[in-house]
C-alpha cells in the first residue's frame, strides 16, 4: 500500500485534492469495490480513545442484523483493530478477481479488518498516517462487500488522517459519536463533533458508554465515571441515542468472540433515524 498523498503548501494539510494556493479542493469520492451495493454508511467516531467505539459498533451491527438487515463492518482502526476478535473471525479473506472477500461471522455480518490479513493477531502495524488512510480506502474500494443495507465504519480515535479520509471520500450517511461520562472524555469528543461540523457531515447523535454498573445482588446502579444521561437527553446540542452500562457479561462475550450472543435491544431507532437524516440532507 503506497502513500499517494501530497502535502498542501498553502494549508500544510495532507490532501489528495488539488490546491489553488488559497483553498484546497476536496479529494474525489470513492466507489465501493466490484458490484458492491451499499445503501447506508454509518461511521462510529470519537475524539477519545478507550470509550468503546468498537463495542458500540458491534452492538449496532448485531441488532441491525437481528432486525433482518444485511450488515457489514469496515474496521478502520488499522493500528488497534478489535472487531475480528469480538466476532470470532480469524480466517484470511480470499482474493477473487482482484478483490478481497470480507470474512463472514456466524450471524452473517461481513467484516474487513487488517487483523484478518496479518500472520498473528498481536502483530503491530507500524505505519504513518497517510499509509493507514490509504489502507482504509482500499477496504472500501478493493473489497467485494456485495449487497448491504448498512456498512458500519469503526473509526480510530482522534481527528486525523482516517476520519478525514472517511468523511471526505466515503459517502457517510451519518456519524454516531461515542463518549463516556467523564468531563474530560466529553471535552475531547467535542473536538470530533466540531470536526464533523466543519466538514458538514451528518451527526446522528451521541452514545454514552460505560454510564453505570448494576450491582448483581441488589440491582442498585453505580455511576462510576460521572453523571449518567438518559436516552433522549441532549449533549452539545445532539440527541443521546443510547446510554450503555458497564456489562461484565458483554465483556466476556467480546473476549471469547461471541458478541453476537449478546442480549440487547439497543439501536433499534437507527434505521428510521438514518432515513430521516438522508431525506433532510
Amino acid at each position: 500500500m503506497s502513500d499517494q498523498s501530497n502535502n498542501c503548501s498553502s494549508c500544510g494539510e495532507m490532501n489528495e485534492g488539488s490546491c489553488s494556493g488559497e483553498k484546497c479542493s476536496p479529494p474525489p469520492k470513492l466507489y465501493p469495490g466490484g458490484q458492491s451495493k451499499i445503501s447506508r454508511v454509518i461511521a462510529v467516531m470519537s475524539g477519545k480513545g478507550g470509550v468503546g467505539k468498537s463495542s458500540v459498533t458491534a452492538l449496532m451491527a448485531v441488532n441491525l442484523r437481528r432486525m433482518g438487515y444485511q450488515v457489514g463492518i469496515l474496521d478502520a482502526d488499522i493500528t488497534g483493530p478489535s472487531i475480528p476478535k469480538m466476532f470470532g473471525v480469524k480466517r484470511v479473506p480470499a482474493n477473487a478477481q482482484g478483490l478481497l472477500q470480507p470474512a463472514v461471522s456466524k450471524g452473517g455480518i461481513r467484516i474487513m479488518s487488517l487483523n484478518l490479513l496479518l500472520e498473528r493477531e498481536d502483530e503491530p502495524v507500524i505505519w504513518r498516517g497517510p499509509i493507514i488512510a490509504s489502507a482504509v480506502k482500499q477496504f472500501w474500494t478493493d473489497v467485494n462487500w456485495g449487497e448491504l443495507d448498512y456498512l458500519l465504519v469503526d473509526m480510530p480515535p482522534g481527528t486525523g488522517d482516517v476520519p478525514l479520509t472517511v468523511i471526505q471520500q466515503i459517502p457517510v450517511d451519518g456519524i454516531v459519536m461515542v463518549t463516556s461520562p467523564q468531563d474530560l472524555a466529553v471535552m475531547v469528543v467535542k473536538k470530533a463533533v466540531r470536526m464533523a461540523g466543519i466538514m458538514e457531515a451528518s451527526l446522528l447523535g451521541f452514545v454514552q458508554n460505560m454510564a453505570y454498573i448494576t450491582c448483581p445482588k441488589c440491582g442498585e446502579k453505580f455511576e462510576l465515571f460521572g453523571k449518567a444521561l438518559q436516552k433522549g437527553d441532549t449533549l452539545d446540542g445532539l440527541p443521546v441515542l443510547e446510554v450503555l452500562p458497564i456489562d461484565t457479561e458483554f465483556t466476556k462475550l467480546c473476549d471469547t468472540g461471541m458478541v453476537e450472543e449478546v442480549k440487547t435491544n439497543a439501536f433499534e431507532d437507527i434505521p428510521n433515524l438514518v432515513k430521516v437524516k438522508r431525506q433532510v440532507s
